[in-house]
């Protein structure tokens, strides 16, 4: 869901003149498009320094302390993909068994133009899985954000009707689900389709489809590799009203014929929500519906709320205020190890719901990487991740480990 293009990169870049497709060395060169890629799927810039040798600093690895579990996971950035972020790839390289692209399948990134695909960083992401032994995972095929106007209008850009859209959303998933047929374990098909109280979001994909489009996007989703997993991936869906909402479309799905193998429960939390009794709910009403329940985009908030409520909706947005932003010089001990007990609870939860969880992923390898430095406020300094800004084990790796240990068989 969160996108590198809350990363903006200070040297200018025309955007509408050409598009920057990295070439095997991971060196962009400027080729002339008629449509350009989203900026997302270009730049990506780190805070704090890249340290190779920090990797060696965690005693032990998650993907084996969790091998009886479930798998680990992380996303990944263009940087890390193209191996220009070092300190990066030795921690997923050691730490993790499963990646998911933070941008680059989605659409504006692949497919920015009528008949026009840019695969370059595509094909890098999926080679890079191949290359260092990691499943990888294909995010996302069917959203209402990073899609391009064009999708939805004709040439006289008028909205398109639902035969019309219908053939786009197909020739789409046909075209990038294909080139990846047996390389890519699952896709997150459609994502953040519902409301926050459990209905169908009003988005451009509904109004010109209908409500049927998501079982149509399952549909061709499985034509074009019926080997592969198929998700549904939301946030907020540990609130009761959305978790039913969930619900109902996974009966929807079920009742259609449609093979769906897990829904993705982002879980980009908060340090006081949602609570274990919450979790709880989530992960065993969901499961009784016959699917499983990934963790898709885990990260803790540890700074002040600076919008209502518990969204990751990408549109919102905030002022920068001091007050938000208090840890610039650094996180203090007593926020550290409240931050190691937060995921020790979650882990708590996940190692106990493990008979029907497959894959726990982390958005992001280190806290530099992350996307909360940039969300909903620009430019504040947040602390999310189990590896430090340097690359380094925090405490809450730790206390991950240790809820691990305790319940390895």
């Amino acid at each position: 869901m969160p996108n590198t293009m809350l990363f903006r990169a200070a040297a200018a870049l025309s955007l509408t003149a050409a598009a920057v497709i990295p070439s095997k060395d991971g060196i962009g060169a400027q080729q002339p498009a008629r449509y350009p890629v989203g900026e997302a799927c270009i730049y990506h810039a780190r805070q704090g320094p890249s340290d190779p040798a920090a990797a060696k600093a965690a005693p032990v690895a998650l993907k084996d302390v969790f091998k009886h579990a479930f798998l680990i996971g992380t996303a990944v950035n263009t940087d890390q993909i193209y191996g220009k972020d070092p300190g990066a790839v030795a921690i997923i390289k050691r730490q993790f068994a499963v990646v998911s692209p933070e941008d680059v399948l989605k659409w504006e990134c692949v497919h920015p133009g009528p008949g026009q695909y840019e695969f370059a960083n595509a094909d890098a992401y999926v080679d890079f899985a191949a290359r260092n032994g990691l499943a990888a995972i294909g995010h996302t095929l069917v959203w209402h954000s990073q899609v391009p106007r064009w999708v939805f209008t004709d040439s006289a850009g008028q909205p398109l009707g639902r035969d019309a859209l219908l053939a786009r959303m197909k020739g789409h998933i046909d075209t990038v689900v294909g080139r990846y047929k047996g390389r890519i374990k699952g896709w997150d098909v459609v994502n953040e389709a519902l409301s926050e109280d459990g209905t169908l979001r009003d988005s451009p994909w509904k109004r010109g489809i209908g409500e049927d489009y998501i079982v149509k996007a399952f549909q061709f989703a499985h034509a074009a590799d019926p080997k592969a997993e198929l998700y549904y991936n939301d946030y907020n869906i540990e609130n009761a009203a959305k978790r039913d909402g969930v619900i109902r479309l996974v009966r929807q799905l079920k009742a259609a014929g449609v093979p769906i193998a897990a829904v993705g429960a982002q879980e980009h939390v908060k340090m006081d929500w949602p609570t274990t009794a919450q979790l709880d709910s989530m992960f065993r009403l969901i499961s009784a519906e016959g699917v499983h329940v990934n963790v898709t985009e885990l990260d803790v908030d540890v700074l002040p709320r600076a919008v209502r409520g518990t969204s990751a909706d990408v549109s919102q947005r905030a002022a920068l205020q001091a007050a938000q932003n208090p840890y610039t010089a650094g996180l203090p001990d007593s926020v550290q190890q409240a931050l190691a007990a937060r995921y020790a609870a979650l882990f708590r939860v996940y190692v106990t719901h493990q008979d029907v969880i497959d894959r726990v992923t982390l958005w992001g390898v280190r806290d530099g990487d992350s996307w909360l430095n940039m969300f909903p406020v620009r430019g504040r300094t947040n602390y999310p991740l189990l590896f430090d800004r340097a690359g380094r084990p925090k405490p809450a790796f730790d206390a991950v480990v240790r809820e691990a240990r305790a319940t390895t068989p």
